[in-house]
């Protein structure tokens, strides 16, 4: 009986470590291809801890027969407080909550440094624009565009922002934050328990492995750029409640933080180098951010899509477009677009000339590692 309590306490220990420990950025557990393990511990988390939890109290009497009693009873609130710390301290959920409320203002009431990065969206004549200073600590929020629902997300260890539409198969889904893979969030939907990768919105374990999030179109600028082209905007703004987890990411944006997780690589193509990355069908491409602000705009193809990538007068905002109309070199003067005797502004709008207005594609701020990760054969 003694032995069954040991093999107990040793079980439950090691169980809900491991179980923590391959979905949380610890010593080489991110670089590992691990995740069907991690939900597999997951899915059966209640079938390990009633085993492990049975076999310590069926050992109990036995060994507080002993004559050193402290050792069982030390072991046994040693295995209940690891197990309380890793679901509860360490849990991705209880770590960074959701808003309680997503109060959005126009920019006469509104409350956010224009200096600030955005990610924005716009849908069915309607535009918002949500700060990284705070969907960053939130790592997802939940609103409504232009009657859509929508899943406005932000990764602070890959560097980058995806809007989706919350809906698998068509149908509303509620997700959860549940840990990482690859450094990159990962979220649980409530329906079937899947877990769904942020950098792209693909289900990477569970029933649904596979299936895809509906992405929407998303801009990464400054929000004073963002005003600029959409005036009638409206900006997320803080929640009272985080305001001191929203101060402690305010280096962050700039690339300024201390964490080894989020601090930034300023020389081009090193882990923590930024690069904005393009995907076209199968093909990828990541163009150097030092590049993108010393060249400010960038004429390529991806794979076999001719594109321009194009940075503001702001060193912050960037766009991208699609060329594949036969269009000649873009370039850029004063935040204005000029191609084939024709003026656009960033939103690829036609001001001058003649034709169609440019076709805009999404493209993403990110840090190299992560870009490279997930777009194993991206160009660069």
């Amino acid at each position: 009986m003694r032995k069954i309590f040991y093999f107990g306490i040793i079980g439950i220990i090691l169980y809900e470590i491991a179980k923590v420990y391959f979905i949380m950025p610890m010593p080489g557990s991110q670089q590992m291809n691990s995740i069907d393990i991690a939900h597999f511990l997951h899915t059966w988390r209640w079938a390990f801890r009633i085993v492990f939890w049975a076999m310590i109290l069926i050992g109990t009497v036995s060994v507080l027969k002993g004559k050193m009693k402290w050792i069982p009873a030390l072991l046994f609130l040693l295995a209940a407080g690891i197990t309380y710390a890793t679901n509860y301290e360490m849990a991705a959920d209880t770590m960074f909550y959701q808003p309680n409320e997503v109060i959005t203002n126009g920019a006469p009431a509104n409350k956010v440094k224009t200096d600030r990065l955005i990610i924005g969206v716009e849908s069915n004549g309607e535009a918002k624009a949500y700060p990284i200073q705070f969907i960053g600590y939130h790592h997802q929020v939940r609103d409504v565009l232009g009657g859509t629902p929508i899943m406005v997300t932000y990764c602070t260890v890959c560097r980058t922002g995806r809007v989706f539409e919350p809906a698998v198969s068509g149908k509303p889904e509620t997700f959860r934050l549940v840990g990482m893979d690859h450094f990159n969030a990962m979220f649980e939907d409530e329906t079937t328990g899947s877990w769904w990768r942020q950098a792209n919105g693909e289900a990477i374990a569970g029933p649904l492995k596979g299936q895809m999030l509906p992405e929407m179109a998303s801009t990464q600028t400054s929000l004073s750029q963002w005003l600029k082209l959409h005036p009638d905007s409206k900006i997320m703004q803080p929640d009272p409640i985080y305001q001191a987890k929203y101060d402690s990411m305010s280096r962050y944006e700039s690339g300024k933080g201390k964490s080894t997780l989020t601090k930034t690589d300023t020389v081009s193509w090193k882990d923590k180098s930024w690069v904005v990355g393009i995907q076209a069908g199968k093909a990828s491409k990541a163009f150097d951010w030092n590049r993108l602000k010393k060249d400010r705009v960038i004429n390529d193809k991806v794979g076999n899509l001719p594109v321009v990538l194009v940075i503001s007068s702001d060193n912050q905002s960037f766009f991208a477009f699609d060329k594949s109309a036969n269009m000649h070199d873009v370039s850029v003067r004063n935040d204005t677009l000029f191609a084939d005797g024709s003026s656009f502004n960033l939103l690829g709008r036609r001001i001058s000339g003649t034709g169609a207005d440019l076709k805009r594609i999404n493209a993403y701020q990110e840090f190299w590692h992560s870009w490279r990760t997930f777009h194993p054969d991206t160009q660069m």
